[in-house]
């Protein structure tokens, strides 16, 4: 079970230190967050099959809800994009 605890706290207080260390200036700074989140599901997908098990249901509810704020930065960048055209 603690396989796969530590590299999904380590992925995620990487990926939120990451995001919110630095001011966004532009829908590039976002873009740049985007790619660091979906590297961040796959880092996730590799741990959960790495150990054989689902921790109750946890580790894919995770990846779940990261697909989705992944889809919903991956608009804001579009939108972003757009404003500024």
């Amino acid at each position: 079970m603690k396989k796969i605890i530590v590299p999904v706290s380590i992925a995620l207080s990487i990926f939120a230190a990451g995001a919110l260390a630095r001011d966004v200036h532009d829908w590039q700074d976002l873009h740049k967050v985007h790619m660091k989140l979906q590297q961040s599901i796959h880092d996730m997908e590799r741990a959960q099959a790495a150990n054989h098990y689902d921790m109750g249901g946890h580790a894919a509810k995770a990846i779940e809800l990261m697909r989705q704020a992944e889809q919903e930065l991956g608009q804001a960048v579009e939108a972003r994009k757009a404003d500024h055209h």
